[in-house]
């Protein structure tokens, strides 16, 4: 007789389902610890991150304040330069101002001297005006001759154009006279420039 054991077979068919839910259970976890692993790494990039962005950050800050205390240290130099600034612009102005007015003097005074270095003997100036380009002139000479020569004289000087004789009268022992002429001045050279060659 034969026996087959039924209850054993069942026994194996049991174990063998119940060992195949094991199996999936595992896969599960280790998805589950992967998830996990997976989250926790990207934690730590973050908070890897997080610290290099504080550390710049707070690089950053000390660069700032050792800027703003070397701002600090120079801002006196940086008022005084300002102060200089300022006073050198207002000395060059005055400088204009005056180089101005010395140019605007220039022109009477040279021809004034050039007008009195023309004067012969026997014959004296009354007046002298001087307009932007013309020179009238008035005196008395005690004869017509120092008035020729005085023409003479005028003519001679470079910037002054020929003089023209506008009367002569005699008033007394003198004669009366009046003269006009035009000019063109010389250009005023800086001190110091060096006169150009053939220039008188």
């Amino acid at each position: 007789m034969i026996k087959i054991n039924l209850i054993a077979e069942t026994r194996r068919a049991v174990a063998t389902r119940k060992a195949a839910p094991k199996l999936s259970t595992g896969i599960a976890d280790l998805g589950q610890a992967l998830l996990v692993g997976l989250l926790v790494l990207g934690l730590l990039v973050a908070a890897g991150w997080w610290y290099l962005l504080q550390r710049d950050v707070k690089r950053m800050q000390e660069e700032v304040r050792v800027a703003q205390q070397e701002v600090d240290r120079l801002a006196p130099v940086l008022k005084e330069v300002e102060e200089y600034k300022a006073k050198k612009a207002e000395l060059e102005r005055k400088i204009g101002v005056i180089t101005d007015l010395r140019a605007n003097q220039k022109g009477p005074v040279q021809i004034m001297d050039q007008v009195s270095r023309s004067v012969p003997e026997l014959l004296w100036l009354t007046s002298l005006e001087v307009t932007a380009s013309n020179v009238a002139v008035k005196g008395q000479a005690y004869n017509t001759n120092a008035v020729a020569n005085f023409l003479e004289n005028l003519d001679r000087v470079p910037e002054f154009q020929e003089p023209i004789l506008i009367e002569t009268q005699l008033r007394g022992q003198a004669y009366d006279f009046s003269i006009r002429f035009g000019y063109q001045p010389k250009p005023i050279r800086a001190e110091g420039e060096a006169t150009p060659a053939g220039a008188r």
